[in-house]
């Protein structure tokens, strides 16, 4: 088989065959699988980040999976550090390094680099982080507005923790998370193509609620008691994963299961939505970055398109020399 000159994502909303698609190809192509969805990481979240079973993993090698606690936080730069160690030692390997998830920011880190941010002193972070808990989302939404007026009007009063970075940020260092993301990026050189599942909504849509109430039943409500007995802070992601908050409110007594549920599945309808958003605008295709967009869930029957395009974008192709 040809040496690879790029390496693979594999991308999608929620319940777009991802995870089966990148053990096809992995089989196919001896690639490694390499986890880009941020909720994965976490060996807290099995059932309900859908993550690959011990069955699936044991077909090719799966890297990233439930290799973090949900007491951490994995920051885009501690993913991309992590997934670099993992494609270089693929690649090492003379294995294809096949990077499936649903997390845009992951692939954006991989892609284009990262802000030079520099490092945010603690205490900084849990100032805000206090802030945000006395005064609650909105005048802390408000607080931000003042000191960083276009960051406070791309985010929604309900998104905790981007609020808490931009105003850490302009707190700690004097300034705008958008003027230190307008002063360059660290030089991001791994050369790439994509694979990007994109199925309508009507076929989605029924595949996410039906996938929700199978997690319930496969024990997603015993995921969640176990995460809240920890005590663990509510603002950090594994807490605010989607179906932890909803099922939370079920086991606290203030709402039944069916209403839970409800809720799960339409939070993670909603998630499916901004994915799809952000893939169809920041995964565009160029002669350097090939990508093969299917309007359809994975099936079997899209593999002899998918290894064609494979084979002609991702093993043989020459890279552009500029």
């Amino acid at each position: 088989m040809p040496v690879s000159a790029r390496i693979l994502l594999i991308a999608g909303p929620t319940a777009s065959g991802k995870s089966a698609l990148a053990i096809a190809v992995a089989e196919e192509f001896r690639g490694t699988v390499i986890n880009a969805d941020s909720m994965q990481v976490y060996r807290d979240l099995a059932i309900l980040s859908a993550r690959p079973g011990e069955a699936e993993m044991a077909l090719v090698p799966h890297r990233l999976y439930g290799v973090l606690d949900a007491s951490e936080v994995c920051s885009a730069a501690r993913w991309r550090e992590m997934a670099g160690m993992e494609i270089g030692r693929a690649q090492g390997e003379g294995r294809l390094p096949v990077l499936a998830g649903g997390t845009g920011l992951y692939f954006r880190a991989l892609l284009k680099g990262l802000a030079p941010v520099p490092e945010i002193p603690h205490a900084a972070r849990a100032a805000a982080r206090k802030l945000h808990k006395e005064v609650g989302g909105a005048r802390f939404h408000a607080a931000l507005a003042e000191k960083d007026p276009e960051a406070a009007a791309r985010l929604h009063p309900s998104d905790s923790q981007r609020l808490i970075r931009a105003y850490e940020v302009v707190t700690a260092t004097g300034r705008t998370l958008s003027e230190w993301q307008r002063g360059g990026a660290e030089e991001a050189s791994r050369p790439a193509a994509a694979l990007l599942l994109l199925p309508p909504r009507e076929i989605l849509y029924p595949a996410i609620d039906k996938r929700f109430a199978g997690m319930v039943r496969k024990g997603a409500l015993k995921e969640v008691r176990a995460l809240l007995a920890r005590g663990l802070a509510p603002d950090l992601p594994a807490m605010k994963a989607v179906g932890v908050p909803e099922l939370a409110r079920h086991l606290r007594g203030e709402i039944g299961l069916e209403a839970a549920i409800a809720l799960g599945q339409q939070a993670s309808r909603n998630y499916a939505k901004r994915q799809m958003t952000w893939f169809r605008h920041q995964l565009p295709a160029t002669p350097e970055f090939p990508v093969l967009r299917l309007a359809a869930q994975f099936s079997e029957s899209l593999l002899p398109e998918i290894f064609s395009f494979i084979r002609q974008y991702v093993l043989t192709a020459p890279l552009s020399s500029g």
